[in-house]
């Protein structure tokens, strides 16, 4: 529950977006400015900034909040597993207001063509200058919490060097990654050696020497007070995505190695330490009750944004979104070596509003100038909003899954669960850059094969296990894989093997354990897999149908949660 004083904090942000009265979309959009969403209640000496799962995306955005995000077990119903009204009301935030907007799915459509696009590189970074001069660089830490280098067309043809040279501009102080090591190990190397700060990460271990890969921590003077950052690399990276990809290195959460580099760095004087983790927000939740002198954790990977940071025993947990549609900010207090009060935020970049930074401008239209035309290419039409974040699927992921039934000939379809992709309004034009923007990435192919009945409900059950199994220790993926051609119930709170039954084909006809299926999907992350590349299966499904909207938006029943 919110104390009073966070209560106070919250409700005053909320007066300044909506400036104290039940505004209509109209008049909020008239009058919120940039020094409203710059609004803050300074504390201290030293101000944290925070940015993750910004996906490749160098420029303003729509990404539509989900309409499911289940918890299980003890973290049921509370942040981050609360959606439209429920969220709402959670944060004391009025309806249909610029917070209600960027939070909630909630009169989307309508608020989205009010309020307009959120993020671009060049905004973020015109009220992280704003605040380094309010507060004094030698206050401020900037800090990017991963999957930065994929997820766009720009990205996938330089293969991460796009936003490499945005965020050397950007000048964070460190980061940690997940989706980067999808870039294969030699041109992670090479993009490392190019950074201007350092890719932080102690849970990643070389297999024959048992060593670290990568440095664990940084250490900084802001504000007089000695700040430790370490970091955490995505642990499930070899389960998640390609093994091959990290040959020779084994991740993993490594509680304990975190704890020794905790006391690693309060014995060398470190006053605050802050966690900058691509773990997820549920894991990072549990993690924060059993590590000892963790100030702060900075988490991402689950695409969560909440309004301000929740406190765990002694430490504060923040997480701040994705696809650049925000910036976290805890400002913190210290006083003889301890935390002793706090504000934090979670800053909407709404793009219509905030000046866009003319260096980062520059860069931006320099880096996409080669690929401008093609990315603007148009191929197609939305019919109806087209969104993918959800624990079970979104239209998009269902537009895909009918592209690969159409173009590779199959009964059923399965698509992967990412979080990232971004959202398309009804009436809005397809291009070349919203097909890349849901596709884009390093093992694209799409396979074509036959499975049993019965190793579809076992695969269907291995991910949802990861998703729903009660220990946040266990979840390793993303959201449940999409299917298409088929429909059948989820149970979430079942126990493993429980979880899934009454899988039929979309004409109704169950499926049979022993029969075999043809079956279609991407994104697999065995080697030597053959088959088109998924964005040109898109491409070629859009190119033809024209008007787009998904075939059977409904293939889940979800049961008992």
């Amino acid at each position: 529950m919110q104390s009073r004083r966070e209560f106070l904090q919250l409700a005053a942000i909320t007066a300044m977006l909506i400036g104290g009265k039940n505004w209509n979309a109209v008049a909020a959009k008239q009058e919120i400015s940039e020094n409203d969403l710059l609004q803050f209640d300074s504390k201290g000496q030293i101000t944290l900034l925070h940015i993750t799962d910004i996906h490749g995306q160098l420029k303003p955005v729509y990404f539509r909040p989900p309409s499911e995000n289940f918890g299980i077990g003890k973290y049921e119903g509370i942040p981050p597993h609360l959606v439209g009204k429920f969220f709402l009301d959670y944060f004391d935030i009025q309806p249909s207001t610029p917070l209600a907007y960027a939070h909630t799915m909630l009169d989307y459509v309508p608020l989205a063509r009010e309020y307009g696009k959120l993020g671009g590189l060049d905004r973020t970074a015109s009220l992280i200058k704003k605040i380094r001069a309010e507060r004094g660089e030698d206050k401020v830490l900037l800090l990017d919490g991963g999957d930065t280098w994929q997820g766009s067309y720009t990205s996938l043809k330089t293969q991460g060097e796009d936003m490499l040279k945005a965020m050397n501009l950007l000048k964070p102080d460190a980061m940690v990654g997940h989706w980067e090591f999808t870039l294969g190990q030699e041109r992670l190397s090479e993009l490392i050696d190019k950074i201007d700060f350092p890719f932080l990460g102690g849970n990643v271990f070389d297999t024959e020497w048992d060593e670290p890969v990568f440095e664990s921590t940084s250490y900084f003077e802001k504000g007089g007070v000695q700040v430790a950052v370490i970091g955490q690399h995505f642990p499930y990276t070899p389960i998640a995505n390609p093994s091959y990809l990290v040959d020779g290195w084994s991740f993993g959460i490594r509680p304990e190695t975190i704890q020794k580099n905790i006391n690693k760095a309060k014995k060398k004087g470190a006053e605050v330490v802050v966690l900058l983790s691509h773990n997820g927000f549920d894991v990072d939740q549990k993690l924060a009750t059993i590590l000892d002198n963790v100030d702060v954790i900075l988490t991402g990977h689950t695409h969560d944004a909440i309004p301000r940071a929740i406190k765990i025993k002694n430490t504060l947990l923040l997480s701040s979104g994705s696809h650049g549609k925000y910036l976290g900010r805890i400002d913190l207090k210290i006083d003889h070596g301890k935390v002793v009060d706090f504000s934090s935020n979670l800053i909407p970049i709404f793009s219509d509003i905030i000046e866009p930074d003319p260096e980062m401008t520059r860069l931006i239209d320099k880096i996409r100038d080669p690929y401008e035309e093609e990315c603007n290419r148009v191929i197609g039409q939305a019919e109806t909003l087209l969104y993918r974040r959800g624990n079970f699927g979104g239209p998009w992921d269902s537009v895909i899954c009918d592209a690969i039934i159409q173009e590779r000939d199959t009964e059923i379809s399965l698509s992967p669960g990412f979080r990232w992709g971004t959202t398309l309004l009804p009436g809005q034009k397809i291009t070349i850059d919203d097909i890349y923007s849901q596709t884009s990435m390093n093992y694209p192919e799409v396979y074509r094969t036959e499975m049993k009945g019965e190793t579809i409900k076992n695969l269907l059950e291995d991910v949802c296990d990861n998703i729903f199994n009660p220990d946040p220790f266990f979840q390793q993926g993303g959201d449940m894989v999409r299917v298409g051609g088929m429909t059948y119930t989820c149970e979430p709170k079942n126990i493993m093997g429980n979880r899934i039954s009454d899988l039929k084909l979309s004409n109704g006809e169950k499926i049979e354990s022993q029969k075999s299926y043809t079956i279609g999907g991407w994104g697999s992350i065995n080697p030597e897999v053959e088959g088109p590349p998924i964005y040109k299966v898109l491409e070629d499904y859009v190119t033809g149908e024209k008007i787009i909207k998904p075939k059977d938006n409904t293939p889940v029943k979800v049961k008992g949660i």
